[in-house]
């Protein structure tokens, strides 16, 4: 039973997979057509050569809103696909940006040292 168990999930999981792979190389394909090889984030332009490099991000995370004119996607280089996603991560789990002042750190571990070091001398 639990054998048979496995099989179908290892069946729903491979199918899940390859849709995604088809949808992605489908909405990949036509931004890498619409919109120039170059990361709007950071900048960095690609060439064939690290194309492979280059992501289509979905700017309201639905990887299912894919419109013929694009206006959902971004291309982004990994590491600012994997900037953005971690952002959103945090956002989601009600993470503050450290800029504002909401989440600033007050714990001042050097305040002591200049004193701490007069006793050593």
């Amino acid at each position: 039973m639990k054998k048979l168990d496995h099989q179908r999930l290892d069946q729903v999981v491979a199918a899940a997979r390859k849709a995604a792979d088809e949808r992605e190389k489908g909405y990949r394909e036509r931004a890498l057509k619409l919109y120039p090889w170059i990361c709007g984030r950071c900048a960095r332009e690609f060439t064939h050569a690290n194309l492979r490099e280059l992501t289509v991000h979905h700017r309201d995370h639905n990887h299912d809103n894919n419109p013929a004119d694009g206006s959902n996607w971004e291309l982004l280089c990994l590491y600012c696909h994997d900037n953005e996603h971690q952002k959103q991560i945090e956002a989601d789990r009600g993470y503050t940006d450290s800029r504002n002042n909401e989440s600033m750190a007050t714990h001042s571990p050097f305040a002591a040292l200049k004193s701490l070091l007069k006793k050593d001398q």
